[in-house]
């Protein structure tokens, strides 16, 4: 027996009614083309976004490293100026005047009397410290440097030592040179002097 019922055939739905989907057979609709449009768009500009974001962090930490070398280098290179600028302090020679003087500290003017060369080529001769030059009637007299002392021709001298200043720039009133000092510089070969 046929069944001739209408209401038990599948007929076609109407206009106007909603029919439900099953989840588990239920196949997506591909999007449209304004929608894969639209999706293209915002992931383009999230990899946009990210990119400018990373190139923005890039540089700031490319500022940082710069201003950190700067503050170094401008560390280091006040250091290095103070260094040197100490060091040329220390090293700066003194200004020392020397004064001749016979053995018992006067003063005498004829500065030559306590350089070696002059005494050596007038017959005297140098030994520790002290230059002997000879005397007219026979012997000699003894001549040295006083380094920093004061006084007048013919005078004592007052204050200073007989002990050589290292370091440090000594010429006679007259301005003659018997030590450059600074920067290692000794005084051999400048103008050969007595006096230690």
């Amino acid at each position: 027996m046929t069944d001739d019922n209408p209401s038990n055939e599948e007929q076609p739905p109407r206009r106007g009614s909603m029919r439900f989907q099953d989840a588990e057979s239920t196949k997506p609709r591909e999007p449209t083309l304004a929608e894969q449009r639209a999706r293209r768009k915002a992931i383009a500009e999230e990899e946009q976004r990210r990119a400018e974001a990373e190139q923005a962090r890039a540089e700031a930490d490319r500022k940082a490293e710069t201003r950190r070398k700067v503050l170094i280098g401008s560390g280091v290179t006040v250091g290095l100026v103070g260094l040197v600028a100490g060091w040329y302090l220390v090293a700066a020679p003194e200004q020392v005047t020397a004064v001749c003087t016979t053995d018992d500290g006067t003063i005498v003017e004829n500065d030559d009397y306590c350089d070696e060369d002059y005494v050596t080529s007038h017959g005297g001769y140098y030994s520790g410290g002290f230059m002997f030059l000879p005397l007219p009637g026979g012997g000699y007299q003894q001549y040295r440097y006083n380094y920093g002392g004061t006084g007048t021709v013919g005078g004592t001298v007052s204050g200073g030592s007989y002990t050589k200043p290292a370091n440090a720039d000594i010429s006679t009133k007259s301005g003659k040179t018997v030590q450059r000092g600074g920067f290692g510089i000794s005084s051999g070969g400048f103008g050969k002097s007595g006096g230690s």
